[in-house]
């Protein structure tokens, strides 16, 4: 494949924490779980051709600390530009009521790599389900994240994605929640269920899209920028 490459990547925070992981063209192969001291396969697959000491991760992330914290002290520094997050939230599948899916919470463009992202369930917290990937890095130093969360269509049910950052000075609850399903837009030539996300940033002025769910009816751009 032309261009793509093996990378590894880690990063240490002047607070405890950091992430060491590899990553094939930007997408994980592993990363080490730091409290555990363990490698976590992206896939478990790619456990059966590769093998990855978790033990080197802490010694390459205690030798770039120590780095770090000599650059810090030998430089005239400012303070770096906080960049928040861009929100996107859609389904792994066409929703259809009643089927298995995963809503998906992609959060991208932000730094620094410190963030807060929060299922709601009809205003409620839901945890059990919930999965995160790490924090990939992208070509200008800023993050991009995922966060899964397994739910059964029902009628009447909504879903918001809330995200906390440092460029997300005020919490903002977006008070216009959708219905997850209701009748198509007269606009559309199809039928069945059409079910919209609210995306929940917590700042003064959102900026995050307000996503529909992929369907088998296509959203048509009249009403895909009506809903933005």
């Amino acid at each position: 494949c032309a261009p793509c490459g093996l990378a590894q990547v880690g990063f240490t925070l002047q607070q405890e924490g950091g992430e060491f992981m590899f990553d094939f063209d930007g997408d994980e192969i592993f990363h080490v779980d730091l409290q555990k001291t363990e490698t976590v396969w992206r896939l478990p697959e790619f456990g059966n051709f590769a093998t990855f000491e978790a033990q080197g991760a802490l010694q390459n992330m205690a030798v770039s600390k120590q780095n770090l914290e000599i650059m810090i002290q030998r430089s005239n520094r400012s303070q770096a530009t906080i960049v928040p997050p861009e929100v996107t939230v859609f389904s792994e599948d066409p929703v259809e009521l009643g089927d298995p899916n995963i809503l998906i919470c992609y959060v991208d463009k932000f730094w620094p790599s410190v963030i807060t992202v929060t299922w709601l369930r009809n205003g409620q917290v839901v945890t059990d389900g919930v999965l995160e990937t790490v924090f990939y890095p992208r070509e200008d130093h800023s993050f991009r994240k995922f966060s899964y969360l397994p739910f059964i269509p029902t009628r009447g049910d909504y879903y918001d994605c809330r995200v906390e950052h440092w460029g997300l000075p005020t919490a903002l609850l977006n008070p216009d929640l959708s219905r997850l399903c209701r009748p198509p837009p007269p606009t559309s030539p199809g039928k069945g269920c059409w079910p919209p996300l609210a995306v929940s940033p917590h700042r003064r002025q959102p900026q995050a899209r307000l996503v529909p769910l992929r369907t088998r009816s296509p959203v048509t751009d009249s009403w895909a920028q009506g809903r933005e």
